[in-house]
């Protein structure tokens, strides 16, 4: 029985043995290949490395805040009579918010422009100076007065002449014609210079009186009309109304609100940097900015302002980046107050070596990539090496690599699986050619 069961064990030894041996020349053998030969090499799709220069970026969060926000007030006191907005509502520039009562003041104006005719007509007339038919009638009165002065002159001498002569006439007599002879000449004398007067016209200083009054009726006119104006209130630029404080039938006082407006057709992406990087980041710069609550969007704004006050707790300091808004018909894609991140800048810029983002390998100890030695063509064969490498910053489809890495070298972004040891690899294609490749 025990010599039967060692017989059986020894046969089913010997059997896996030449079994085994039978295998070895398979297991020896490279795949897709005969024994002693080397396989073939593997396709692979690869991209060159390369070397640019760029500056080390940091992503900030920060708050979508409008261009402007105003809140209108009135100017002037008054009823509201029309409030033709509700809040969410779009305003243009110049645009009435809300209209006050104007009978009283329209009064006034048509008052105040009668007295100014008024003031105009009196200088028109002081300008023109005495009508040809003022200058006749004084010179026929100073000729008239001429005319009686000659004759009480000569009925006085004629008197003086009696009395010498003949004593016809009394002394009383002769004194009563001396003095309508006397009165006959101031006559004259005050006739001559109201002639003179006719002739030379109205004084300077009288003109010059009369348009200073015009001026003052004109400032009183052109103030009432800015009055009336006031009585539109308007907004100042466009945007939407966001709050609206006043309504028909309410009085309002020099300064009372009655809407707040933002403007919000550019808007301002305020992050908050901290001081380290803060001398990295230059006015003018472009900045991409993303806003979450508007996905598969990026939008590019850039820095306006750096803002010399920062937070004395947190260190950091608000950067103001503009943002273009898009306005369609169901109003702005952005809005005031949507949270935001913005890509700046926190070093200089540097030139640094970087690869598809595709071309490096992870989960193992250190990131490494492959890169193909004596090939650097399409349709070219070379021995792949795998190089450790540190990752650095990463900008769009590439990023930084640190490592025994040249620029102009070839890496493999696809096919690393089907890499067998000591198997070579063919470049089928250049990653971001579309020319074909090699199969």
């Amino acid at each position: 029985m025990n010599q039967c069961l060692k017989q059986w064990t020894f046969c089913v030894a010997r059997t896996m043995l030449m079994l085994i041996v039978s295998a070895l020349p398979a297991i020896a053998q490279p795949p897709g290949g005969k024994p002693g030969q080397e396989p073939p090499p593997a396709g692979i799709v690869a991209a060159p490395v390369v070397e640019k220069s760029i500056e080390a970026e940091q992503t900030f969060v920060g708050t979508v805040m409008p261009l402007r926000v105003a809140t209108i007030g009135s100017a002037v006191s008054g009823r509201v009579i029309e409030c033709p907005f509700e809040e969410g509502d779009r305003v243009e520039a110049n645009q009435p918010l809300a209209q006050l009562l104007t009978d009283t003041i329209k009064l006034e104006i048509t008052g105040a422009e009668a007295e100014l005719d008024l003031r105009k007509e009196q200088l028109a007339e002081l300008e023109n100076g005495s009508r040809p038919e003022e200058i006749a009638q004084s010179k026929a009165r100073m000729l008239a007065a001429e005319a009686r002065r000659d004759f009480l002159d000569a009925r006085y001498g004629r008197m003086q002449s009696l009395r010498d002569t003949r004593g016809a006439v009394t002394e009383e007599e002769v004194e009563d014609a001396k003095s309508q002879s006397l009165e006959g000449q101031q006559v004259f004398a005050e006739m001559q210079a109201a002639y003179d007067l006719a002739i030379a016209g109205p004084r300077e200083e009288m003109i010059a009186q009369a348009r200073a009054q015009v001026a003052i009726q004109e400032a009183l006119v052109e103030k009432l009309h800015d009055q009336l104006q006031k009585h539109t209130i308007i907004s100042r630029f466009p945007g939407y109304v966001v709050s609206k404080i006043s309504e028909a039938g309410q009085w309002v006082n020099p300064g009372d609100a009655v809407a707040e407006v933002a403007s919000i057709d550019e808007v301002d992406v305020v992050v908050q940097v901290v001081e380290d990087y803060i001398s990295f980041v230059r006015p003018g710069i472009e900045v991409a900015v993303e806003i979450p609550a508007i996905p598969n969007r990026q939008f590019v704004g850039k820095t306006i302002a750096t803002i010399p006050q920062g937070d004395v707790r947190a260190r950091t300091f608000p950067v103001k980046i503009r943002v273009a808004n898009e306005i369609g018909t169901e109003g702005p894609l952005i809005l005031a107050g949507m949270y935001a991140r913005a890509l700046l800048p926190i070093a200089k810029r540097n030139r640094v070596i970087m690869v598809p983002k595709d071309a490096v390998v992870l989960g193992g100890p250190q990131p490494i990539i492959v890169v193909i030695e004596g090939a650097s063509a399409l349709g070219e064969t070379g021995s792949p090496v795998t190089v450790p490498v540190k990752l650095g910053t990463s900008q769009g489809d590439l990023i930084q690599v640190i490592g025994n890495v040249q620029p102009g070298q070839m890496v493999v972004v696809q096919g690393n699986e089907r890499i067998r040891p000591g198997q070579k690899v063919l470049i089928g294609r250049i990653a971001g050619e579309t020319n074909g490749g090699v199969e």
